[in-house]
């Protein structure tokens, strides 16, 4: 239940006391409410989210839901913080380098509602604990992808198929430059996207029906601008294989991040993709 909001007597910068303000539109819902109505903000605080993965994507998508009023969340990430997530990620400051990107993100959405309810899983999602993340968590009302294993991806959709869970993927930002080709489909509908190509071949090998993304068709920025590729790193023997690093931009995992926020409440609130289906 939203609370009704307490007088703001709090003095302006030059001394002037402010003109106490108890308007039920000026708490923290109250712009909210306006668009979703009071019974929506209400159903938005009874839902629960499962978001795996708080990088690029999956931090920047964690920060609207908290402010569109989901009152409950699951965060699943292993990683810390470090400087090269800085550019992009919404748990990453100077201040947080070093600590857990799920203790960071929790204390941000506690920032925005301190009502708000959230777990935190600090484990790596391998394809072999996924069934018992989704029998923690079955309670959920919506599932999140944010995250980067190919396997994991394709693992989590069709278990979330067969369970009727509703989940939104997001598919890679690395290396694009340009929102406007952005656009949510199912997997079967996407293409000019190396990710979704190698997820298309394996959800018809697992007969997925229906597996919402949301990707970019643009070709890579690197190439369009001549950028040379970076050279392979050193493999050392027995440890575990080293990846080229991949570039971001400051923008593009955030909007998407956003963008999935935006179709979780939509959908939460029965929208879904601007009124179509996929």
């Amino acid at each position: 239940m939203a609370k009704t909001a307490e007088p703001n007597t709090t003095p302006a910068p030059d001394g002037r006391p402010l003109v106490a303000r108890t308007s039920p539109l000026e708490d923290r819902w109250g712009r909210l409410s306006i668009v979703f109505g009071q019974d929506g903000v209400e159903l938005l605080a009874g839902k629960k989210v499962l978001l795996f993965g708080l990088g690029g994507v999956g931090s920047n998508c964690l920060e609207p839901l908290a402010r569109g009023g989901v009152g409950s969340f699951v965060l699943v990430d292993c990683d810390i913080v470090q400087p090269s997530n800085v550019n992009r990620q919404a748990v990453a400051w100077e201040s947080t380098i070093g600590r857990r990107k799920t203790d960071v993100a929790r204390e941000m959405v506690r920032a925005i509602n301190p009502e708000a309810h959230v777990e935190t899983v600090d484990e790596f999602v391998l394809t072999e604990n996924l069934p018992a993340f989704l029998d923690a968590h079955g309670d959920v009302d919506f599932v999140i992808d944010a995250i980067d294993t190919v396997s994991a991806k394709i693992a989590l959709a069709k278990l979330c198929e067969d369970r009727g869970l509703p989940l939104v993927c997001s598919a890679g930002a690395a290396d694009r430059f340009f929102p406007e080709r952005l656009s949510f489909a199912n997997i079967y509908d996407t293409h000019d996207c190396g990710l979704c190509r190698i997820l298309r071949k394996e959800a018809r090998k697992l007969g997925i029906k229906r597996w919402t993304i949301l990707y970019s068709d643009e070709p890579s920025a690197r190439e369009l601008l001549g950028t040379p590729r970076l050279p392979e790193p050193e493999q050392v023997p027995g440890e575990r294989r080293q990846k080229l690093p991949l570039g971001t931009t400051s923008w593009m995992p955030p909007i998407m991040g956003q963008m999935i926020a935006g179709y979780v409440i939509c959908s939460l609130m029965g929208l879904e993709n601007g009124g179509r289906s996929l």
